[in-house]
């Protein structure tokens, strides 16, 4: 692709412009690194609410009004605050929209955040779906935050999700991304299923791949993690190790929280951005990627890739289920970019370039 498109995902230059004409408002000047390749990192406000139950505004109705019935107690976030395990949150975000009438927008977690098995959604006034922002949108922005397994410390500032803007349609059909694969080679297989738009990921449980170790169980009753530290915490605090024994499959326990990684190495080439879909919530009795988004050069050669493993943050249900090595968990959806980024991702310092089985980046490196 060459050029500029009147359709598909916003850049990073075209963000920033998009924040210079107003459409997106906020009392702060943007943190230097928040804008990236083809989305938006989005800050917490200075206050929380806790929250009895998760909700939608509907149709009719603004955040704030449902806030004030739900609403438990509200917490103080200048100077940082600890979110429990188990409890829901509500935080006004800082970052406010004002949008063109021909552009909408998606939000996802940030992938450090999923990979803390913390569950965030974002909610706009008289939503009826969480992470969707309609084209023309007005108003403020909330962070729904449910920490699953670690307690986490968060101050005004922290930045958990991220959101992605499009004009028009750019997904890429079938036909679409078959030619890609064949001309920069999407994921590193000769034979890639693709269906419904979307390129399958398996799950790589093979003992050969990262020296007999399969992936990672997080413990309970641990430490809080505070978001904004990086490269801090010892990993045996937090996690379990799990190594290959000689068996085909992984038992995934129930309500238990994995990291694990997919078989196939992944490549977003410079003019298109990726998203991590579920697969089939009939497959399996398990949840597959908080965080879905993937920036234009993740895994490319130009920028320190020779295509990376997509790291799958893995939640169990109400029954053990046997996870088996190559089993598909998810689709990649490619979307075409308005245009190339002025930054690719790698290019950033970025924390998963080139990663293969990796925690957050709040842990020392591992070995």
């Amino acid at each position: 692709m060459a050029g500029h498109r009147k359709t598909g995902i916003l850049p990073a230059q075209s963000i920033s412009a998009l924040h210079a004409d107003g459409g997106i408002v906020c009392d702060h000047a943007f943190d230097g690194d928040q804008v990236q390749p083809a989305s938006l990192d989005l800050r917490l406000g200075r206050t929380a609410w806790r929250i009895r139950a998760s909700f939608l505004p509907g149709a009719d109705t603004r955040v704030a009004e449902r806030r004030a019935d739900l609403g438990l107690h509200k917490l103080d976030l200048a100077e940082g605050a600890v979110l429990e395990t188990g409890c829901v949150y509500l935080v006004e975000l800082a970052e406010r929209l004002r949008l063109p009438a021909d552009i909408a927008a998606s939000t996802n977690p940030k992938s450090s955040t999923g990979r803390l098995d913390v569950f965030t959604r974002v909610i706009a006034d008289q939503a009826r779906a969480f992470d969707v922002i309609p084209a023309g949108y007005e108003g403020p922005l909330y962070l729904e935050i449910s920490p699953r397994t670690f307690p986490i410390l968060v101050r005004a500032g922290s930045r958990l999700s991220q959101i992605r803007f499009r004009r028009g349609a750019c997904r890429l059909s079938d036909a679409d991304l078959l030619a890609l694969q064949a001309s920069q080679g999407l994921v590193d297989s000769a034979q890639p299923d693709v269906a419904g738009g979307g390129i399958a990921v398996g799950v790589d449980l093979s003992a050969a791949s990262w020296d007999g170790l399969l992936g990672f169980r997080a413990k309970r009753h641990t430490g809080v993690i505070d978001v904004d530290q990086r490269a801090v915490l010892d990993m045996e605090d937090f996690w379990e190790p799990i190594r290959a024994r000689g068996r085909s499959g992984l038992i995934l326990e129930p309500d238990a929280f994995y990291i694990l990684a997919s078989r196939e190495a992944v490549h977003v080439p410079p003019d298109y951005a990726a998203e991590m879909v579920p697969f089939d919530p009939l497959v399996g009795e398990f949840r597959v990627h908080y965080a879905g988004f993937f920036d234009p050069g993740f895994g490319d050669a130009a920028v320190g890739g020779t295509g990376a493993r997509a790291v799958l943050e893995v939640r169990s249900r109400e029954v053990p289920f046997i996870l088996e090595h190559g089993q598909i968990v998810g689709r990649l959806i490619y979307e075409h970019m308005e245009e190339r980024p002025n930054v690719l991702y790698g290019e950033l310092g970025s924390n998963y370039q080139g990663q293969g089985l990796k925690l957050s980046k709040h842990f020392r490196p591992v070995g």
